[in-house]
């Protein structure tokens, strides 16, 4: 289910490093937008080996996905020097994306017929399976195709729904391929088999604040929201119902996840306290404004009047404004620091009542802002300290949710 109009996320350079997939493809008009699929695949990242069946290659040719990939692509069975491929790729493959898949590859799948290579290695494999079906007509409704999905779905396959809209023959109805993002953020939670938060409401803070000097002119910091985004993401991924209050940043909407855009600290605030009392969880990864200009002028300030003097003010705590609201929820606090980086996030933990903070020293390379790693120590309301290696904004926020998880079962009601 889409929660938001805008739904193309960025993309994490490096997300699927080290990852191996195959990409199905199978005989359907929608065939030509597994291309862009294995580039944004191997953009990300990962090795892309594309399967196509005889059908498929009706749309597309294989040197167009040799070309994208890397990889020589594999079309059958009983290819000379590659008899064993669907044995190969079974053993090398982190996950297996068939898009499209059209209606004769879900029934062939649902009932264990392998007649040829794609369906054979969809058998030998053990990774997960997304499924991404496209169609024309009214053949996603059939009985049959609808029985299908629904044995795939009991085995615990991951079959998409299809989109409506415009079809190839002319027609408006059920069959389209979903759009790229969200077929990513399907494969994406795909491949986190944990789901440790299923039915947890988790509210997470991102991005900067702006605090306006003068219709044209504001205060803000540099922060890129990508810790925030990566945080999003991977809860989404292990079963959470996500909401991510973000300030002004230059990244997309996360798909599946209820998107609530503020600008000013004023605002971050009033959208957190409002959503804070239905959230199990929040994740405070904001870089929220620390001071404010007291007056906003009416009109732009113009150059050449001499010194301009300006009047800063504290923002709202939204932290410290929590603190009495709170009924069991599990809050979790960012300390960005650039020196003494412990201490100062020992007294945030314990002055604003956090269960968890996470901090990071914002001068070290590969840890400030922008980037697509960060270096953090994560501190617990219990005395932990656990300092991690420099690892991706994705594998942070994996770290922090696996912290958080523990939290909800080692001394605080569970939400």
């Amino acid at each position: 289910m889409k929660k938001t109009d805008v739904h193309t996320p960025s993309a994490h350079v490096g997300r699927y490093a080290g990852k191996t997939f195959v990409l199905g493809v199978t005989g359907s008009i929608a065939a030509y937008k597994a291309v862009s699929l294995c580039r944004r695949l191997k953009a990300e990242g990962a090795q892309v080996h594309v399967v196509m069946t005889r059908a498929a290659e009706r749309f597309v040719g294989p040197l167009t996905f040799e070309v994208i990939s890397g990889n020589s692509v594999a079309t059958g069975l009983f290819v000379s020097g590659n008899e064993m491929a669907h044995l190969n790729l079974a053993e090398i493959a982190d996950a297996i994306l068939v898009a499209p898949a059209s209606a004769h590859c879900l029934g062939k799948m649902a009932h264990g017929l392998a007649d040829d290579l794609l369906s054979t290695l969809v058998l030998a494999a053990e990774c997960p399976l997304l499924l991404v079906p496209a169609m024309d007509g009214g053949m996603w409704d059939h009985p049959a195709v609808r029985e299908n999905v629904r044995i795939l779905r009991a085995r615990g396959v991951c079959v998409m729904e299809s989109d409506t809209g415009p079809l190839a023959s002319g027609r408006i109805g059920k069959g389209r391929l979903p759009d790229e993002e969200t077929i990513l953020a399907a494969f994406s939670s795909a491949l986190s088999p944990q789901k440790d938060f299923q039915g947890r409401r988790i509210l997470v803070t991102a991005g900067p604040t702006q605090e306006s000097l003068d219709p044209i002119r504001y205060i803000s910091n540099r922060s890129t929201g990508k810790m925030g985004w990566a945080i999003a993401e991977v809860a989404r991924d292990r079963g959470g119902d996500v909401v991510l209050i973000a300030g002004p940043t230059g990244l997309a909407p996360v798909t599946n996840v209820t998107w609530v855009p503020v600008v000013t600290s004023e605002e971050m605030h009033k959208a957190v306290t409002t959503r804070f009392a239905d959230a199990d969880i929040l994740i405070m990864a904001a870089a929220v404004a620390d001071f404010r200009p007291a007056r906003k002028a009416p009109g732009k300030v113009a150059k050449g009047q001499g010194r301009f003097v300006l009047d800063l003010e504290p923002t709202p705590d939204i932290l410290g404004d929590l603190a009495e609201r709170r009924s069991g929820q599990i809050v979790v606090g960012f300390a960005a620091e650039t020196g003494d980086l412990l201490a100062r996030a020992r007294r945030k933990l314990t002055g604003k009542n956090l269960d968890l903070i996470v901090a990071n020293d914002v001068t070290e390379p590969g840890a400030g802002f922008g980037t697509e790693t960060n270096r953090v120590t994560l501190l617990d309301r219990a005395g932990g300290c656990k300092a991690l290696p420099l690892l991706s904004k994705r594998d942070v926020a994996h770290r922090i949710l696996d912290a958080v998880r523990r939290l909800t079962t080692a001394g605080r009601p569970r939400p």
